[in-house]
């Protein structure tokens, strides 16, 4: 039947060890023949008082000498016995008692039984111990991993080898390194020897924990971990604790991407750039590549057809990949039965977990699926971007190579993030539809500057905000005057959108006809203040409490400046608006000492015009406060670049332009705020064509003017327009002795059209009717407009001047 060591663990915590269990021999027939010191320690038995004695009398009280007699019978017929008894102390008291029983054979012929007992508390407690170790190792659905001081694995549970799929046998006597993927091998040996070294635990700590069996195959892992020692202190190793987590680990990822997804996709208004965030977004924890393909109509910021699919264009492609057949900006056709005409047409997400598996993939365009296998593509994901019942376009998710196929939780988050983006893109194509309209709008309200004027030459630069805010109201305007003259004009609309843009129209157009009456600019900039008191108060009255196309009109500013290249007089009056800036010929740049003036709309406070006189060739610049403001918030440091700048006067005015929006605006040219910028450089028209005479106020005076006006258009080489021109003349100087008082000038001008005029000292205003058959007079102006091209009538302090323009004969 063995030997008595047999019955003794080498287990110190064993309550049976050698050394710490008690021991008994009993023969045959149930004496006690053998007695431990530790027995009569546990039991207060001496030997003395037990050898010789039959054990059932002296140990087992007497109630419980039925369950005893069970326990030999069963140990007699299996030849050993394991349980608890309750027996007898020395002092009477009932003591549970563990017991281990063997029988052995001595000589062949006599049996003896040879009982190992202990309390039965440590007993329990040790068979407790062995159980979870042994649970631990065959049933425990959390790994366990033995690491040996040199960090080798000396031992693994099943469940390690059910999560691995690895064979339990297989990581003993090996390192990490040896049996997982580099990547994920460092941070586990680094772990296992942190704790190995300061014998400080890890606990729930997640980390990657991929095999070389399978190293496609993601796999996160709990990891808790102590140094093992025995009781003198000697270290044995380190005990790691590991849960696999990945489904845990992907459910938060996921949660995590569309947390992102609402903060990082939709950060502009922008239709391009929304959809590069959202591949990008796609591709920082779903997919290795993603693209995404909208309807033609959605780029342009046009509503798409309902039931078109197609064509596509490749907005965004994340990360870039040059072998991919598509690029963005390229036109992506959409082939019959393909994840995405499907997707399209039912307008679900479409997953395919293995394209392998999938014979339609195989009969596509042979072309794209060669570069997909040459990328490893083998699983896909496409989502349908549809936003207020509108179908966008799609979003297609790749996986490649060692990445493991797209689940449907995958797909339901792909679809949760493209449903957000979808939205942000719809946004930003609505934002477009309105700002692309706004610039038409605007662009047809902005004038085609002439080239050829007799008094400066003009560069102008209009630039639209990009982003947000949106076309704004800034705008410029070259207006020829009488008298060769121009008028230079900028403004700016607060706001933005339609409604600045239809108010920035209708400015332009007030100044316009504010110009033609030839007034002096102060007077047009304290009319134009007027008239936007009366735009207020009728928009307010409208308004229906809409109160941002109030305050719009309530924020514009205006610059106004007439320029004659007869005597290099500028006159200029502003209201709020910057000042402008003037370059000499010797490249000195000053900002106009201007006063400022309220905006306009305020009301009741005066305008003063500013009188300068500019040598030939200077540039006079007029700006809009976005040139200021479009790199950043330093006005001093943009000013200083403005100057200089303009400090090269005589350069080509096109390339001065230019290099102030080079200079002024951002590097990637998209300025905050709207920009209006015009520069005029000054033309003086040359003495030889420009003649004027005193005429004194008698009868004479008419027949004087035509003389002087034959004279001088025969000098000109002008003869086909003498006799007209003395006509014209003569009926205007006719008129002044008639109706007004004081010196008469006569001025002719030769610039691109050869220019009369009259000035006197009064301030009646001249006016054309329809003369009676009977009447003897007051056909004078009416043949002046018929025999010219334009005629009008401007005032100055001194009184008035009726002027007259016509066409110049071909050369």
């Amino acid at each position: 039947m063995g030997t008595p060591s047999m019955l003794f663990s080498e287990s110190p915590e064993d309550p049976f060890a050698l050394g710490h269990g008690a021991s008994a021999v009993l023969d045959d027939h149930g004496t006690v023949v053998g007695w431990s010191a530790r027995a009569q320690e546990l039991l207060g038995y001496t030997p003395k008082e037990v050898i010789g004695r039959a054990w059932q009398d002296l140990l087992v009280d007497a109630r419980d000498l039925p369950v005893a007699r069970s326990v030999v019978v069963d140990a007699m017929r299996t030849g050993g016995w394991f349980g608890v008894l309750p027996i007898r102390h020395r002092d009477g008291q009932r003591v549970e008692m563990g017991f281990r029983a063997r029988a052995i054979t001595r000589d062949g012929e006599s049996q003896e039984w040879i009982l190992v007992g202990a309390p039965a508390a440590e007993v329990i407690a040790w068979q407790r111990d062995r159980a979870l170790l042994d649970g631990l190792y065959h049933r425990s659905p959390i790994g366990l991993v033995i690491h040996s001081p040199d960090m080798t694995v000396i031992r693994v549970n099943r469940a390690i080898e059910k999560a691995s799929g690895v064979p339990a046998e297989a990581p003993v006597g090996r390192r990490p390194r040896e049996f997982m993927v580099d990547e994920d091998a460092g941070p586990a040996e680094e772990r296992v020897r942190h704790v190995l070294e300061t014998g400080e635990p890890l606990i729930f700590t997640e980390q990657s924990a991929r095999t070389r069996h399978d190293p496609g195959q993601e796999r996160m892992v709990s990891v808790s971990a102590f140094r093992m020692e025995d009781s003198s202190g000697r270290v044995l190793g380190v005990a790691e604790t590991i849960e696999d987590v990945t489904q845990r680990y992907r459910a938060r990822r996921r949660l995590t991407l569309l947390n992102e997804a609402s903060a990082r996709i939709g950060t502009s208004l922008d239709v391009a750039q929304t959809a590069r965030e959202l591949a990008e977004m796609a591709v920082h924890g779903l997919a290795d590549y993603c693209s995404v393909d909208l309807l033609e109509p959605v780029t342009r910021g046009d509503e798409p057809s309902p039931g078109v699919a197609g064509p596509l264009l490749r907005v965004a492609l994340s990360p870039p990949e040059r072998r991919v057949p598509f690029q963005e900006g390229d036109v992506v056709p959409l082939l019959p039965q393909s994840p995405q005409e499907r997707c399209l047409a039912e307008r679900r997400p479409i997953l395919e977990r293995l394209l392998s598996l999938r014979p339609e993939w195989h009969a596509m365009d042979r072309r794209r699926i060669e570069i997909a296998l040459g990328l490893g593509v083998h699983s896909l994901i496409v989502v349908p971007l549809v936003a207020r019942g509108l179908v966008l376009g799609v979003v297609s998710l790749w996986r490649v190579r060692h990445s493991e196929p797209f689940e449907d939780d995958d797909a339901a988050v792909a679809q949760e993030f493209s449903s957000r983006a979808a939205v942000c893109i719809d946004n930003a194509r609505r934002f477009t539809q309105q700002q692309n309209a706004a610039l038409t709008l605007q662009r047809s309200l902005l004038p085609s500057v002439a080239s050829d004027l007799p008094a400066v030459e003009v560069a102008c630069r209009y630039l639209p905000a990009s982003g947000e805010p949106g076309i704004g109201g800034d705008w410029f305007d070259v207006i020829p005057l009488s008298g060769a003259r121009v008028a230079l004009v900028v403004g700016d609309v607060v706001g933005h959108g339609i409604h600045a843009a239809a108010s920035m129209g209708r400015l332009r157009a007030a100044v316009r006809t504010l110009a033609s009456l030839d007034l002096e600019p102060d007077e047009v900039v304290a009319r134009l203040d007027d008239l936007v008191g009366l735009l207020a108060t009728e928009l307010e009255t409208n308004a229906d409490g809409n109160r941002s196309a109030i305050e719009q009109v309530l924020g514009a500013t205006c610059l106004y400046a007439v320029y004659d290249p007869v005597s290099r007089h500028c006159s200029l009056a502003r209201a709020g608006h910057p000042a402008p800036l003037v370059s000499t010929p010797d490249g000195q740049v000053t900002v106009l000492d201007l006063p400022a003036g309220p905006p306009l709309g305020l009301g009741g406070l005066p305008f003063e015009t500013c009188d300068l006189d500019l040598p030939e060739g200077s540039l006079l610049t007029l700006y809009t406060d976005g040139l200021l403001e479009a790199r950043n918030s330093d006005i001093d440091a943009a000013l200083e670049s403005l100057h200089e700048c303009l400090a090269h006067s005589a350069d080509p005015l096109d390339r001065t332009c230019h290099g102030v929006v080079e200079a002024l605006l951002p590097t990637d040219h998209r300025p905050i705020d709207d920009i209006a910028l015009l520069i005029a450089r000054t033309r003086v028209l040359p003495p030889q064509n420009v003649a004027t005479w005193q005429l004194p106020l008698e009868a004479t005076a008419a027949a004087r003017a035509r003389e002087l006006t034959t004279a001088k258009l025969t000098e000109w080489g002008l003869t086909e327009l003498a006799f007209t021109t003395e006509l014209v003349a003569s009926e205007l100087v006719t008129n002044t002795y008639r109706y007004a008082a004081g010196p008469v000038t006569l001025r002719l001008i030769r610039a691109q059209c050869l220019i009369c005029e009259v000035s006197d000292t009064s301030h009646t205003s001249p006016h054309l009717r329809r003369a009676l058959s009977t009447d003897e007079g007051g056909r004078g102006l009416f043949l002046v407009a018929q025999l010219t091209e334009r005629w009008g009538t401007r005032y100055s302090h001194d009184g008035k001047t009726v002027w007259t323009e016509q066409p110049l004969p071909p050369s």
